[in-house]
């Protein structure tokens, strides 16, 4: 098995700006959420527009039933996601935006927790960065982990996982101001952010 992050790092870095200042953060992306709510008030509208009818249930078929299973396989199966990619988004729609930068050999997931409530979680492959807008004012906790062969279904790695938590919390402003922040994680003593080694039951997989 290969070995995990032994120690890990961060450094946080963070100001806030007036909300005048939007034209620095980007192009904000539209929240995953809306989307779900627009097919969901559309499925309520046809089951409103079409009256019910009694049917029996149809059998599976054998060839259908194997499609199915094969789809469940494949999602839950080891990849690789590109630097960036959004595990889980939960708690967006502010003008917050949080550049993190991973240092280590390992590809990491950073999962950002507002209470007790997992609100962000993204993929940031090893030696590489990545930007996530649209984040919530509020007081966030860091989660990460690193290591390798990754399982999209349990959102944790198989081989070689650590798993860390940054004692420092990441405040971003509410309006009229918002925050820009950056977090890098390195293996190596230092940082301005002291992390500790949680266990793996402790880490809130997005």
């Amino acid at each position: 098995m290969r070995k995990g992050t032994s120690h890990a790092s961060v450094t946080l870095l963070s100001h806030n700006r007036f909300r005048g200042d939007e034209r620095t953060v980007g192009t904000m992306r539209p929240r995953l959420g809306s989307w779900r709510l627009v097919a969901a008030a559309a499925a309520v509208a046809g089951a409103l527009a079409i009256p019910a009818l009694p049917a029996a249930a149809a059998p599976v078929a054998p060839h259908h039933a194997s499609s199915v299973a094969s789809v469940a396989a494949a999602a839950c199966g080891i990849s690789r996601p590109h630097s960036g990619k959004i595990l889980l988004s939960r708690i967006r729609g502010g003008q917050g935006r949080l550049t993190i930068k991973n240092h280590l050999s390992h590809d990491s997931v950073i999962v950002l927790v507002q209470g007790r409530s997992r609100a962000i979680g993204v993929y940031v492959r090893a030696h590489a960065s990545t930007t996530v807008g649209n984040i919530k004012s509020g007081t966030y906790t860091i989660f990460f982990t690193s290591g390798s062969r990754f399982r999209a279904c349990t959102g944790r790695f198989t081989s070689g996982a650590s798993y860390w938590r940054v004692k420092q919390h990441l405040p971003f402003a509410f309006p009229p101001h918002f925050t820009v922040a950056t977090l890098i994680i390195f293996a190596a003593t230092g940082g301005n952010a002291p992390t500790s080694p949680i266990s793996g039951t402790g880490f809130p997989a997005p």
